[in-house]
């Protein structure tokens, strides 16, 4: 009989299967992104940190430029998969794959970059914000500043109002679920553009939690009765081009407890609160919609609409 071996805390935290590796090796915007940008911000001979390696690919990126990688990984069976697919793929000889623990391991020297992807959408259930936040008090106590770069460099979250179908064969179920980001999606309705509620810089203090309060005017008429949170990683910015290198995690489609008939032209609030890193359930819990004729005055030391607008 299977037995579950594997704390709760740490799945899809810091510590999830081989199988599920498959899939993100698939995703090809994925693969893309990140490779353009670690080669982008790697400098020739650099040293590179990669926390929560999996299967190794991101380190195998770095290491076409990079003269050694640390490629730290927690789960032994990815270590042993790391370190197989290493030696038959190039530069594999400049990659040292680490079985340690991401929120306690530092380099034996300083570094240039870092990377680590532990991104979900909202920052909820990996632990994105922790390892890094870890990394960056434990780095500096030991070597000083500066920090090294960041792969990614920022984090942009947003949400956005829509109307969602939830009936499946005659069956309703409002449920949460996920989208790919680079999907058309006729029947998730968008009620007004997305806002964003929380931008992250990881080479600064990073939030140990995520309060939103947003005030949407409704561009269409619908039956409010959905979220859509949207994860926009810039992965590397681009100085000399003005740009950056992004890549989006899906979207996250959450069903509220009371809908709304809406209008154009109304004003709502939408309401949440959750740590980073946690469970959905906890954004579940808190996400709410009130009519701003409720609420009452967003505080004039919010930023408008136009300023949070998503990109």
């Amino acid at each position: 009989m299977f037995q579950q071996t594997i704390p709760d805390e740490h799945v899809l935290g810091q510590y999830i299967p081989l199988h599920y590796h498959y899939n993100m090796l698939l995703d090809q915007a994925r693969m893309s992104s990140f490779r353009d940008a670690i080669e982008y911000l790697t400098p020739p001979g650099a040293k590179v940190l990669d926390l929560g390696g999996g299967t190794g690919v991101l380190s195998h990126f770095a290491a076409s430029k990079a003269g050694h990688v640390w490629c730290v990984e927690r789960n032994p069976e990815l270590v042993r998969t790391a370190r197989r697919l290493m030696r038959h793929n190039p530069f594999g000889h400049r990659v040292e794959v680490i079985q340690a623990d991401a929120m306690e391991y530092l380099p034996p020297e300083p570094v240039d970059v870092v990377i680590c992807e532990m991104l979900h959408t909202g920052l909820m259930r990996e632990k994105q914000i922790q390892v890094i936040g870890s990394f960056q008090e434990r780095y500096l106590a030991h070597f000083g500043g500066p920090l090294p770069r960041f792969v990614p460099e920022a984090s942009l979250l947003a949400v956005q109002p829509v109307e969602q179908p939830f009936e499946f064969s005659g069956f309703s179920a409002p449920i949460p679920f996920f989208q790919d980001s680079g999907g058309n999606h006729e029947q998730t309705r968008g009620l007004c553009q997305p806002l964003v509620y929380a931008a992250v810089e990881y080479d600064r203090a990073l939030p140990e939690r995520f309060e939103g309060r947003t005030k949407f005017s409704m561009e269409r008429s619908g039956q409010l009765n959905a979220l859509r949170f949207i994860t926009k990683n810039l992965l590397a910015f681009q100085e000399s081009e003005g740009s950056a290198i992004e890549w989006s995690n899906q979207y996250l489609v959450v069903p509220l407890r009371q809908t709304f008939d809406v209008a154009a032209g109304a004003e709502i609030v939408v309401e949440f609160s959750y740590g980073a890193g946690c469970q959905l359930e906890e954004l579940l819990d808190s996400a709410q919609v009130i009519p701003l004729s409720q609420w009452g005055a967003i505080p004039s030391d919010r930023h408008t609409a136009a300023e949070r607008r998503a990109a």
